[in-house]
């Protein structure tokens, strides 16, 4: 179950509970109520449920009626409590005279309000065990909305009382709108009844309701005790409703059996809330699993003692290290289906990038480090980091300014004449040692003072690099067959140094290694005759574009499928976790073998003799060493900023992920796996963006919500598993026998369009992109977001001018020819700290930049 029944436990929201007091259930009379109207939110911060009071006084409106029909309608508020199971007796009796006599309604086909109550009072009208004889179905349905007995009837059709779940944050009150809950008071009833409607479809009936999937309908007679008016009733199922997780699983029944054993289900898991205890982790408090970051300033005590950091991961993460590996397998909710297709798409997401990267490092380093080698290192680093890491949903890989540092060693070695695997083993080795330090001393912690805007800035930033790469690799394929009928084969040497100044960026992951290594035919591979070469140059540039621009097509085409209405749900889903493996399957086939006469370049491949050899440590002499350590600095510096901003973003509090986290822990797993690389001579890996972030969306279960007329996605649960992560590592291995063929078959084009593909998917979330794209909106079109409300237009679109100010310095560092600057980038990115914490609050107001920095 989702921590949403006691959030302020989970550090979420705080209320004030005195403010609340409960009221004895007023007869209605002559009195119709209904509900005020707004948006809604997940389940997760809900403390609330609203009693709205519409109420006609019909004497008055007859005396002071005006010729066009207006009347008053008079609305009031009041607080309910949620239902504690563990201390309210009546909450299991409510469920258990419920079950008892249970009126349940699947899929109901009606679409209109009035259809399905109808339907529901039927139902309760036609039960075998109905006492109640004299019950009027007309009087009933009357009853339940406003304008019965009315002047205006007809006219004003509103519920007369309902509750629902609300969240009360600071930008105001947000609305749950896929349950509502009617209750009803009439003379003519003698006992209490409840009956719960499931509709096939969501349904929209009004701006409070737009996507109704159950109603729960209490009816009850005026004069009853305290504990069992129809507000109290009513208020046991709509605290059981309020859980978004319960109410997937309500979808998910198929018998009436099945629905009930889901209530008695989540009686239990309140039960167990109330008593302190998390459902959805069993045993282990929500203390022990949340960690909110912190508002206080660092201090020098928080870095001390030396390694608490690390214990207090492991106190953290252990005691649920077996449920990475059970859940979603073993139990009712399964998921194995969702494994299976997520474990594809990482093989495929991190399979490409660690062949072109290969390609790449053989090239720069002379085969020192080739592709073989750098396929069995992200085997390997894959599955430690898979079996011990605090956080198995971060996908490690190596990335293009690793590469860029190798290149820098292969050159200090070919300058100094060095032994390049002894040198680049020992900056590897003073970089794990930098990292053990920077984990055994909390420096983890200084992250937090990494804003949202902040991180979305460097997000936004490699995801602009793969656009920008993507495009140049094309442009160059286009100038190298397109712009003469000969070719242009000086392209061919083109030296990878300046490939590396035009397309290496921070962690633009694989896309840089392909306008290098990739850009042009190896001999070995395109030894094609002249008069070929002269017949096919522009077709190879037009197919190019166009195998790029259908692997777009069709990898983004089935990521969306998931919200069209063809097929089945389930085929649906299926479909749009496999888009990528599918989009770069069917263009590599289609370019193969659908164009054969057509050369298309493939990557650098050349075996190595030796794949496992350990470096010469004792071959350099002191000086060397000293150097090394200057180099390492600098990339320890690289890995502490990536693999901590790559976490924090895959442990987003709108990820919902409930198992918490293990930075420091993470961070000393990275130098022990790099440790054994460096001495091997394999490829650094560290957290990759924006891989992780897709991981963990690829494991949630996403619901749609609609706000103000806004349609967008949030996530009600993730599976944190190991599996998916273990799956795609030992497929990775296994790729060492794919090698050459049929790897090789997959051309450039497709890794270009799969890099717009990464780009596209990753910045759907981005709120920086989506106060870019305010600037070409209508001010009417504007999403009900957070800070639309909280922050003056003009504040926000200078806040987003300011980012995009930081975006540029970040691409004058990160997109430089210079491969010394781009040494220095993540001095950079330290640097926006102090940018965010003292230049911004003298342009902005500070509450204004705290809005814009909130999560909701």
């Amino acid at each position: 179950m989702s921590q949403c029944a006691y959030p302020e436990d989970a550090g979420y929201l705080k209320c004030d509970m005195d403010d609340a007091s409960e009221t004895h259930e007023e007869s209605l009379g002559e009195e119709a109520f209904d509900t005020v109207n707004s948006s809604i939110v997940s389940g997760e911060s809900v403390r609330f449920f609203v009693h709205v009071n519409l109420q006609v006084q019909p004497s008055q409106a007859a005396e002071s009626e005006l010729p066009d029909g207006c009347g008053l309608l008079h609305t009031s508020r009041k607080y309910l409590k949620l239902k504690n199971f563990e201390e309210e007796i009546r909450a299991h009796r409510d469920l258990d005279g419920f079950l008892d006599r249970a009126s349940i309604i699947l899929n109901e086909t009606a679409t209109s309000l009035d259809d399905v109550l109808r339907a529901m009072l039927l139902r309760l009208v036609h039960k075998p065990d109905n006492t109640e004889s004299d019950c009027n179905l007309d009087l009933l349905m009357a009853v339940l909305f406003t304008d019965a007995g009315t002047p205006m009837e007809g006219k004003v059709h509103l519920l007369s009382d309902t509750i629902q779940g609300v969240t009360a944050t600071v930008t105001g009150v947000q609305y749950q709108q896929s349950w509502l809950c009617i209750i009803c008071t009439s003379k003519s009833l003698l006992k209490r009844h409840v009956c719960i409607s499931r509709l096939v479809r969501p349904q929209n009936w009004g701006e409070n309701c737009c996507e109704v999937r159950f109603v729960i309908l209490v009816l009850a007679p005026p004069k009853m005790k305290s504990t069992k008016t129809a507000t109290e009733v009513g208020r046991t199922f709509a605290t059981m409703f309020l859980d978004i997780t319960f109410r997937q699983k309500l979808l998910k029944t198929r018998t009436e059996e099945e629905f009930k054993e889901a209530l008695v289900h989540q009686r239990q898991l309140l039960t167990m809330m109330d008593q302190g205890l998390t459902p959805s982790l069993k045993h282990y408090s929500i203390s022990s699993i949340c960690i909110p970051k912190s508002h206080q300033p660092l201090q020098q005590k928080d870095f001390f003692p030396v390694g608490k950091g690390i214990r207090e991961d492991f106190a953290r993460r252990f005691p649920v290290y077996p449920l990475d590996f059970t859940d979603g397998i073993i139990g009712k909710n399964k998921a194995v289906g969702k494994f299976i297709t997520t474990t594809l798409f990482l093989y495929f997401a991190c399979l490409l990038p660690t062949i072109a990267f290969g390609s790449l490092n053989d090239e720069i380093t002379y085969g020192a480090i080739d592709v073989q080698k750098t396929i069995a290192g992200q085997s390997i680093g894959g599955l430690l980091y898979a079996l011990f890491s605090g956080q198995p949903l971060v996908v490690l890989l190596t990335t293009a300014p690793l590469a860029l540092y190798t290149h820098v060693i292969r050159g200090i070695c070919d300058d100094y004449d060095l032994d390049f695997n002894t040198f680049y083993a020992w900056t590897g080795l003073w970089n794990s040692f930098f990292l053990t330090l920077y984990a055994l001393f909390n420096f983890s912690l200084i992250m937090s003072l990494f804003k949202r805007s902040t991180e979305e800035i460097i997000a936004l930033f490699i995801s602009m690099t793969f656009v920008l790469d993507a495009v140049k690799g094309i442009v160059k394929i286009f100038q190298k067959y397109y712009g003469t009928s000969h070719g242009n084969h000086n392209a061919d040497h083109i030296s990878v140094l300046s490939l590396l100044g035009l397309g290496t960026s921070l962690n633009t992951s694989f896309h840089t290694a392909l306008n290098t290594s990739l850009l042009a035919n190896p001999p070995e591979l395109t030894s094609v005759s002249s008069r070929s070469a002269e017949h096919s140059s522009r077709e190879t540039a037009v197919l190019s574009l166009l195998i790029m621009l259908g692997t777009l097509w069709l990898s983004y085409t089935l990521y969306q499928f998931k919200k069209s209405p063809y097929l089945h749900p389930y085929m649906r889903e299926i479909l749009s976790d496999c888009a990528l493996p599918i989009s770069v399957l069917t263009f590599s086939i289609i370019s193969s073998y659908g164009f054969q006469e057509i050369n298309m370049s493939k990557f650098r491949y050349n075996p190595s003799e030796r794949l496992f050899k350990i470096a010469e440590m004792q071959s350099l002499s002191l000086g060397a060493i000293g150097s090394a350590m200057g180099l390492g600095f600098l990339l320890s510096m690289l890995f502490f900023i990536e693999q901590n901003l790559v976490a924090a973003l895959a442990n987003a509090p709108e990820n919902r992920l409930v198992k918490g986290t293990a930075y420091h822990w993470d961070l000393l797993l990275i130098a022990i796996i790099n440790t054994g690389l460096s001495l091997f001579g394999m490829p650094w890996i560290h957290a990759a963006y924006p891989h992780s972030p897709l991981h963990v969306r690829a494991l949630a279960v996403v619901e749609e919500r609609v706000e103000n007329g806004h349609i967008y996605e949030t996530i009600v649960n993730v599976w944190e598993t190991r599996l998916t992560t273990l799956g795609a590592s030992i497929l990775v291995g296994f790729s060492l026998l794919l090698l050459p063929l049929p790897l090789q078959w997959i051309p450039k084009p497709v890794l270009y369009g799969l890099f717009l593909y990464i780009a596209l998917t990753s910045i759907d979330a981005n709120q920086l992109f989506e106060r870019m794209a305010l600037l070409l909106k209508d001010q009417a079109s504007y999403p009900p977001t957070h800070y639309i409300r909280r922050v003056p237009q003009r504040k926000i679109h200078y806040f987003t001018g300011l980012q995009v100010l930081q975006l540029l310095l970040l691409c004058a560092f990160g997109m430089s020819p210079l491969p010394y600057m781009k040494m220095i980038f993540p001095l950079i990115m330290m640097a926006m700290i102090p940018i965010r914490y003292k230049l911004l609050p003298r342009i902005i107001e500070a509450k204004y930049l705290d809005a814009m920095d909130a999560e909701h």
